[in-house]
């Protein structure tokens, strides 16, 4: 199976780990294939609001980090470093707003996924290997041609892949892909990933899973600065 990016590990909010757990995926995972139209609408509304997120987080960071340098008593005690630090703290209050905002936003993108996956309702369709190559294949741009000379039919994606024909039909039959039969063969049709086939991709590359975690707090200021 073609390898996952971004398989690494990483804590970018207390959410990251509900994430993986449900789309067995890390966010990092999830933004590379984000960035090359792998995902459906809503793994992609999840990715963009956990971005969101961690910039949020990030300004949090930024402060708590400036208040601890304010109150490290390194700066002499006056009138100007007590007005610097009430403006860290009203700051820093506008920051962590911003931040359980946008950790809402999250919560709420990522919710209709976990009830997805919780339900009854029978999963996106099983891939083979080749299926997936196909896909991936065709995700980063293709095309079905027909030669003006000898009729032959054939789908070449913009990576030099060439897919056969017959695969095509198979992919579009099962609504993994579409074509822009608007455009005419010998000029090239454009062919795309349905929400389906992303969704059945997604599903291939993921490893088994546990159930989804329960959220837990948001990390204590400590927890930051260490």
């Amino acid at each position: 199976m073609p390898g996952n990016p971004g398989s690494g590990r990483e804590a970018e909010s207390p959410l990251a780990d509900r994430i993986e757990a449900v789309t067995g995926h890390g966010p990092a995972a999830l933004r590379a294939y984000r960035n090359r139209g792998l995902l459906d609408e809503p793994h992609a509304r999840l990715v963009d609001e956990h971005d969101a997120l961690a910039r949020a987080g990030a300004g949090v960071d930024l402060y708590l980090r400036v208040l601890h340098r304010l109150a490290d008593g390194a700066l002499p005690v006056d009138d100007a470093l007590l007005t610097r630090i009430d403006r860290t703290v009203a700051a820093l209050k506008n920051a962590a707003a911003a931040r359980d905002g946008a950790a809402r936003r999250v919560t709420a993108a990522l919710e209709p996924i976990e009830a997805t996956a919780t339900s009854t309702t029978p999963g996106p369709r099983h891939l083979s290997e080749a299926e997936q190559h196909a896909l991936l294949a065709i995700a980063g741009g293709a095309k079905l041609y027909q030669h003006l000379l000898s009729g032959q039919v054939s789908v070449t994606a913009a990576s030099g892949t060439r897919i056969p024909y017959a695969e095509l039909q198979r992919l579009e039959g099962a609504g993994l892909v579409a074509r822009d039969t608007s455009r005419p063969l010998n000029a090239g049709q454009p062919i795309t990933l349905t929400d389906t086939g992303r969704a059945a991709l997604l599903a291939a590359r993921r490893p088994p899973t546990t159930s989804p975690p329960k959220p837990g707090p948001w990390p204590s200021s400590a927890a930051h600065r260490r």
